[in-house]
């Protein structure tokens, strides 16, 4: 029997819109139990070698560790951006109740 790894996955999106909208598709397919959208964030990275600045969206997800791929999958079916920032970090503490939420609602 395999333990539930929980994850959350940080990806930006160029407006809350496109947050949204990929949010639902990801619940609509049962591959996160839920998606925090932050509206507004101001991000500055290098992009083709040159400094950059953009407005974008934050999407916030939790999910289980074993579902990565297909999310994956999903965000790069439907999001703008040539290289999506699509980052897991593992979860590790969680309060056991939402973990246990998480894990029921994307088993």
């Amino acid at each position: 029997m395999t333990t539930f790894e929980p994850v959350v996955v940080l990806m930006t999106t160029p407006d809350p819109a496109c947050a949204e909208a990929i949010a639902d598709r990801l619940l609509a397919l049962k591959l996160c139990a839920c998606v925090n959208v932050v509206p507004a964030v101001n991000s500055q990275f290098f992009w083709q070698g040159a400094f950059q600045t953009a407005a974008e969206s934050l999407c916030i997800v939790k999910t289980g560790r074993h579902l990565l791929p297909q999310l994956e999958q999903a965000v790069r079916s439907m999001h703008p951006y040539q290289v999506p920032e699509i980052i897991a970090l593992p979860v590790v503490w969680g309060n056991a109740d939402f973990v246990a939420w998480v894990e029921s609602t994307v088993s």
